[in-house]
């Protein structure tokens, strides 16, 4: 497939960047610095852009089969940057006719799950309030998505760690894994490569943990 990645140098960015490549698709990394990009391959070409506009973007999302996006606050002091930035990949997509979309949320903006122990409720509720105005602005960033024309998927980790992949995890559509607490961001970037196909996942949120 021919695919558009935004936030092509976060840690999940450059996970389905280096992934994608390995199995052999083309890939567009939008950055707005290329140093930072430490991936190299066959298929991979850079795009270098600050998303002012959805004009600047639209060659990166041109005749492509599929975006997919890492953008989001990498701090609380960055809270808003999810639905300003993903506003912008919006417009480029439905201005060039490009409909399959998958963004990264997160665990707690998500519907909490029915058996979800007193632990895992109490540990959401405090990590919910530490994190509020990120959260806010995943909510705003899923409520764009789904005014939006685009075949969108949302994929809510809980706890990202910097770890290998496995591969191996559990995803709920709809809904989110009883206790998953933590996910590897490598797994997160192979879900949302899984997912791309895979039409049950097409204006949904899917949860997706150990």
């Amino acid at each position: 497939m021919n695919l558009t990645v935004f936030g092509a140098t976060g840690g999940i960015g450059q996970e389905i960047v280096r992934q994608a490549l390995a199995a052999g698709h083309q890939v567009t990394a939008v950055v707005r610095d290329p140093a930072r990009l430490t991936v190299t391959g066959r298929g991979l070409e850079v795009f270098r852009a600050d998303l002012a506009s959805p004009e600047a973007v639209r060659p990166a999302v041109a005749g492509r089969d599929a975006v997919l996006s890492g953008l989001g606050a990498r701090s609380r002091k960055d809270a808003g940057v999810a639905t300003r930035l993903t506003r912008t990949v919006l417009g480029a997509m439905e201005a060039e006719g490009v409909r399959r979309l998958l963004v990264v949320s997160a665990g707690p903006v998500g519907p909490e799950p029915a058996d979800a122990g007193a632990v895992d409720r109490t540990a959401r509720k405090v990590i919910s309030a530490l994190l509020k105005d990120v959260y806010a602005d995943l909510r705003e960033m899923e409520a764009e998505l789904a005014r939006s024309t685009t075949d969108w998927t949302v994929v809510r980790p809980p706890r990202l760690q910097n770890k290998p992949l496995t591969g191996t995890y559990r995803t709920v559509i709809g809904g989110f894994p009883p206790h998953g607490r933590f996910i590897a961001r490598a797994d997160v970037a192979h879900a949302m490569l899984t997912m791309l196909d895979d039409p049950a996942t097409v204006k949904q949120g899917v949860g997706v943990a150990y």
